[in-house]
């Protein structure tokens, strides 16, 4: 149970991080080239120190064995044993003992030692009994003597004729002090230690310069990723210069900034044309409406003609505002999505789908003559948006033929090309007929909103194709769309079904005959003008 006051609701507190996880946090927590100094030198200081511990290993194992060597070499006469001996045996001979820099003595197999005047006795080791009593030929090890003096201690058999007590041989040991190995170890570790810290401080120093000089690039791309945050201006540029990842993330950074405008300057663009597209027919159905209105208050009643056209022209004028809304939502999907908000790609038939459009462009210009010839390609795409796109080819042609002409329709290895014989475009404006919104000055009187090639030349993209409008030959215009696909379906899609889905899928999506011509406007053939865009 809790306690009174207690509230159960409230989380236990977290145990403390430990020391390791903290200095983790705070590792992290610092700036970068900090970071970059510090790991630099605590991999420089690594370095320094396996390179310092392994040179001290050596000089030590060296001066070891030089120690070792000389002790060997040190030769010990008869008499000089003799005289030890006696001297611990009580009776000493009347002999003088030179000065000597290492310690004599002899050592039993009981263990035993008779050590040289002057010096510090020796405890024997197993290692001297065992040579004493001949198990070994020799033994080299270090201990201490009684002082606590660490020694150095070299113990091989005595040849000559003394015993011990017992009549046991015994050996003879020569040690030094350990002071001329250790001395110059501690002078080396000291020296050792002094360069390994100038070193890792000049390590770290660098490091930190190595660092600052490095990550000038991401300083300079930093603060124009904060400029860009901070004031949205997306004409910011980085200098690049080389090859190196900082180069190539600073031109993608201005690859983006530049794709960033880009889209902003299109975006602003389209609603800036959207409004000005949409304020004539607004303005007109306002008119329209207002006449109607004051009708009615007035209490004069408008002629039935002048009414039915006033009627006439608000429907008109209603289906030119919904075509303008229905490309616009057309040319505002992303390629990844298709009219359910969902990727529909599939494949389709084209020869089915420009059949279908030809019955509606026959139905709009019942004065022309439409030749088609069609030879079967399948592509994948949005069924929906080819057919619209299909629909716009054909419109433009039927909108701009001269009543009674011909317009000539042909597939064949996945170009679908569509002449007419029109007025045809000036060399000046080709360039801007895919533009959205773009229209001919000469066709500006007729229906449209300027934005039917752009739905063609979108869909074209957004299929791996591609659109192109030219004068021909003779007069006239001819649209050339082509898309990648071929002349029979995949195995795993049977041709009838292909067939059926992609006339299916336009045929959801189709408007009925009328609705829209080249940019979802009625279009009358017979009318002369200018394609437009």
């Amino acid at each position: 149970m809790s306690a009174p006051g207690d509230d159960p609701a409230r989380p236990a507190p977290e145990p403390p991080a430990s020391g390791a996880a903290s200095g983790l946090t705070r590792f992290h927590q610092l700036p970068l080239r900090s970071r970059l100094a510090l790991l630099i030198a605590v991999a420089v200081a690594f370095a320094v120190a396996l390179s310092a511990a392994a040179c001290w290993l050596i000089t030590r194992d060296r001066l070891t064995e030089q120690l070792d060597t000389s002790l060997s070499t040190v030769e010990v006469n008869s008499d000089y044993v003799q005289a030890i001996s006696a001297r611990c045996a009580g009776s000493p001979l009347n002999v003088r003992f030179q000065p000597t820099p290492y310690t004599i003595q002899l050592v039993s197999p009981s263990g035993y030692v008779c050590t040289s005047p002057n010096k510090a006795s020796i405890p024997a080791q197993r290692v001297d009994q065992a040579v004493a009593d001949g198990r070994l030929a020799s033994a080299v090890h270090t201990t201490k003597d009684e002082n606590g003096a660490s020694m150095r201690v070299s113990t091989v058999p005595y040849r000559g004729p003394i015993a011990d007590a017992q009549g046991n041989r015994l050996a003879i040991s020569v040690a030094a002090p350990m002071d001329q190995v250790t001395d110059p170890l501690n002078q080396l570790a000291l020296v050792l230690l002094v360069v390994a810290g100038v070193g890792v401080l000049g390590a770290a120093t660098a490091g930190l310069w190595v660092a600052r000089a490095a990550l000038k690039p991401v300083d300079r791309l930093t603060a124009a990723v904060e400029h860009v945050a901070r004031t949205q201006d997306l004409t910011i540029r980085i200098p690049t210069d080389g090859e190196d990842e900082i180069a190539r993330l600073s031109r993608s950074f201005n690859a983006m900034t530049a794709a960033l405008a880009a889209s902003r300057d299109l975006q602003q663009q389209l609603i800036a044309d959207a409004g000005h597209e949409l304020r004539t027919p607004l303005t007109s159905l306002r008119t329209n409406i207002d006449l109607l209105e004051r009708s009615e208050r007035s209490g004069r009643p408008i002629p039935a003609a002048d009414k039915e056209a006033l009627l006439t022209s608000v429907k008109a004028q209603m289906g030119e505002l919904a075509a303008l809304i229905g490309d616009l939502q057309v040319l505002s999907r992303t390629p990844e999505t298709g009219a359910g908000g969902a990727s529909d790609l599939r494949v389709v038939a084209l020869h089915d789908t420009v059949g279908t459009a030809l019955e509606r462009a026959r139905l709009r210009g019942p004065s022309l003559t439409i030749t088609a010839e069609l030879a079967p390609w399948y592509v994948r795409a949005e069924p929906a948006a080819l057919e619209r796109a299909v629909v716009n080819l054909l419109d433009n042609a039927v909108k701009f033929s001269p009543s009674g002409g011909t317009v000539e329709v042909r597939l064949a290895g996945g170009a679908l090309t569509v002449r007419d014989h029109g007025p045809g475009i000036p060399s000046d404006e080709l360039p801007h007929v895919f533009e959205r919104f773009w229209r001919s000055p000469s066709a500006r009187s007729l229906p449209g909103s300027g934005l039917g090639l752009s739905i063609v030349a979108r869909t074209a993209e957004q299929s791996g194709g591609g659109v192109r409008l030219r004068n021909a030959s003779g007069g006239g215009t001819e649209a050339l769309l082509t898309l990648p696909g071929a002349a029979t379906p995949p195995p795993d899609v049977p041709a009838g079904a292909a067939g059926t889905a992609g006339a299916a899928g336009a045929a959801d999506r189709s408007a009925a005959p009328g609705e829209a011509g080249k940019d979802g406007t009625p279009g009358q053939p017979g009318e002369p003008g200018e394609p437009e865009a």
